[in-house]
């Protein structure tokens, strides 16, 4: 990141504590001189290296043994995320039925709207074999025939869970001599575990989004819509990268909604300023949060419930470690609160979410932090760690950062939040 203006963000006085976050010179869309207020920030992805052919072959080898171990003779993929990580191909799921089969052995196949065939084409880079169906034909049929030259007459076909009920429903009535079952003992493993080249689209995505939320700090200013300072925020994280961001911005009593309000907020001077926010890189994505204190030195009572979401987040980090279980992480962060009078439980004031979700392709990804999770923390698993505090009719404070499992330890992707004047 390079922030060229001294008074685009102004780090120094974060980090003096002054308790007080100031506002850009400037409006929300243009600076005063008509200068893009984005001008000055430089696209971050230069270095950028996507994921290769050859790390998706892997990827489908893996497939293929997982099948083979679950006795599943074939796995089915709709159009997107899975698709996407297994083959590249990034295609929108519409009415008009678009699939690709892992066989146990052999190459991937596809089943394509003839009219789409060949743009379909110029996407595949693993496979070679389309069957294509017209309007006027059944796609469920030629998802048979694929199976069928697949050489699968029996047995179980795995369904990924993102596969939609009428394409299943479809194939099952014309093919109903085999047996389908869910695909997640073949996708999960496979997704759920980052390789390196993973892992760094993931950390250049958080670097984006730790620079566009300072961005959103800095160019806030009384009066502004919590839509404002999110428009700075995606707006930054556009100018930084080159694929889509979001960002959900909450002000005063509207923090304690833990994804928000559809009552319309303004923002004055001393109110808590809660920022999620995210973005994708190759397909990857990020996923922070920050929670401020806009215009005034921090309340007492704004400065102690920081404090322990602080502790609390820091308590959840500790506790992942190499052949923990995920619920490990939820119940060290959750503890800090209950003891603190929170809760218990989900119950409010306190925390009334898991204390994290997996990610990676897709922003909530499997691997939860939450009671019950026994799953084993393990190299390559990435995940967040952010135990809201959740106060109705006052506010609500969550420090959120992602993390990564190595073979030492988890790593944070992004920075924590070091106090509530120096959010990163």
């Amino acid at each position: 990141m390079r922030l060229k203006r001294r008074d685009f963000i102004n780090l120094s006085a974060l980090a003096a504590g002054t308790g007080i976050i100031t506002g850009f010179r400037s409006s929300t869309s243009r600076e005063n001189n008509g200068r893009s207020l984005f001008g000055d920030l430089e696209n971050m992805t230069d270095d950028v290296v996507p994921i290769s052919v050859q790390e998706r072959e892997a990827r489908i080898q893996k497939a293929q043994r997982l099948l083979v171990e679950q006795k599943m003779g074939a796995l089915l993929l709709e159009s997107g995320t899975s698709m996407e990580y297994f083959t590249g191909i990034k295609w929108w799921p519409s009415e008009r039925t678009m699939v690709a089969v892992i066989p146990a052995s052999g190459e991937v196949k596809y089943i394509c709207p003839g009219f789409e065939e060949s743009r379909f084409r110029e996407l595949i880079t693993i496979g070679k074999d389309v069957y294509v169906w017209q309007e006027d034909e059944s796609p469920y049929k030629q998802i048979a025939n694929a199976i069928k030259d697949a050489g699968i007459q029996t047995g179980s076909i795995g369904i990924e869970e993102r596969l939609r009920f009428f394409i299943f429903d479809g194939i099952k009535k014309v093919a109903p001599h085999l047996n389908y079952v869910s695909g997640d003992p073949v996708t999960v493993p496979c997704r759920m575990i980052k390789s390196s080249a993973e892992i760094a689209l993931m950390q250049k995505a958080n670097d984006i989004t730790v620079a566009a939320i300072k961005a959103g700090i800095s160019g806030m200013k009384e009066g502004m819509s919590h839509s404002d300072v999110a428009a700075i925020i995606t707006g930054a994280q556009r100018q930084l990268g080159k694929d889509a961001g979001g960002a959900l911005v909450l002000f005063g009593q509207a923090s304690a909604f833990p994804h928000g309000t559809t009552k319309p907020q303004k923002l004055k001077k001393g109110d808590i300023v809660l920022m999620d926010c995210g973005c994708q890189v190759e397909g990857y994505t990020s996923d922070i949060t920050r929670t401020v204190v806009f215009g005034a030195e921090p309340t007492k009572r704004q400065q102690e419930i920081w404090n322990l979401e602080q502790r609390s987040q820091a308590a959840g980090f500790a506790a992942a470690k190499l052949g923990a279980a995920c619920q490990e992480v939820d119940a060290a962060a959750r503890k800090v609160l209950t003891d603190a009078g929170f809760g218990p439980g989900y119950k409010l004031p306190g925390l009334p979410h898991r204390t994290g979700h997996g990610i990676g392709m897709d922003g909530h990804e499997w691997g939860n932090m939450v009671k019950g999770n026994q799953q084993i923390l393990q190299p390559g698993m990435c995940f967040s760690v952010e135990p809201t505090i959740s106060i109705p009719g006052e506010f609500g404070v969550r420090l959120e950062d992602c993390a990564y499992m190595t073979a030492t330890g988890a790593k944070w992707f992004s920075p924590p939040a070091v106090s509530i004047n120096q959010p990163f």
